[in-house]
């Protein structure tokens, strides 16, 4: 079996890479595999769209509700 090195490294100006291999002679013929990493497509969605889905989560509530949870809140806030 051949013998393989396994090396992360970042990409330089100029969109170059540097990699050092310390089993290597100068002059070596080596075989060298990039493997870029997966880009997951981000959709842009619009604000719209995100309030959409956050109000889908949760039921809206009365104004009855938001006026008791502020109350409960600003109790808790004595004690």
């Amino acid at each position: 079996m051949q013998p393989a090195l396994h090396i992360t490294t970042k990409v330089l100006s100029g969109n170059k890479i540097e990699i050092e291999i310390p089993e290597a002679k100068e002059g070596d013929n080596v075989d060298v595999f990039v493997i870029l990493p997966e880009k997951v497509e981000t959709k842009k969605r619009s604000v719209m769209e995100i309030l959409e889905v956050i109000h889908a989560q949760r039921p809206p509530k009365s104004a009855e509700e938001i006026d008791r949870y502020l109350q409960e809140e600003r109790e808790s806030w004595d004690s």
